[in-house]
C-alpha cells in the first residue's frame, strides 16, 4: 500500500495558504480553521468596547491586580461560551440552522424595537 501524503500542521500553515485548496494533494483547506477564524473575528469584534470589556476594566483599576481580573473575567467568558456552544449543539439537533438564523434575528428585531421605545417614548 502507498504512503499517503501527510498535511503540516496548522501551526506550520501559512494563513494566507489555509483559507485556499491544497494545490499539492488537491484537498480543500482545514474547514475547522476557517470557523476558527469566523468565530475568532466575529467575537472579537463584538467585544470590543462592550459593557464587559468596561467591567474588566474597571475592576482592574479598582482592584490593582491585573492578573486577577483577567484569570476571573477570562474564565467567566470562557464558561459563557461554553454554555452558548452546548446550548447551539442541542438546539442544533432539533431545529434547521434556517428557523435558528431567522428566529435569532427576529429575537434581536424585538429587543431593538424595545430599546428604541425604551428611549424614544414613542
Amino acid at each position: 500500500m502507498p504512503l499517503q501524503p501527510v498535511s503540516p500542521p496548522l501551526t506550520s500553515i501559512p494563513l494566507g495558504e489555509a483559507t485556499e485548496p491544497s494545490a499539492a494533494n488537491g484537498a480543500n483547506s482545514s474547514p475547522h480553521l476557517k470557523v476558527f477564524l469566523s468565530t475568532f473575528l466575529t467575537i472579537f469584534l463584538a467585544e470590543l468596547g462592550d459593557k464587559t470589556q468596561l467591567a474588566t476594566l474597571l475592576l482592574t483599576a479598582k482592584s490593582h491586580a491585573p492578573w486577577i481580573v483577567f484569570a476571573g473575567a477570562g474564565t467567566a467568558l470562557v464558561l459563557t461560551s461554553l454554555i452558548g456552544v452546548w446550548l447551539g449543539s442541542w438546539l442544533a439537533q432539533r431545529i434547521s440552522p434556517q428557523t435558528l438564523e431567522k428566529a435569532a434575528g427576529l429575537l434581536l428585531l424585538l429587543i431593538s424595537a424595545q430599546l428604541f421605545w425604551e428611549v424614544f417614548h414613542l
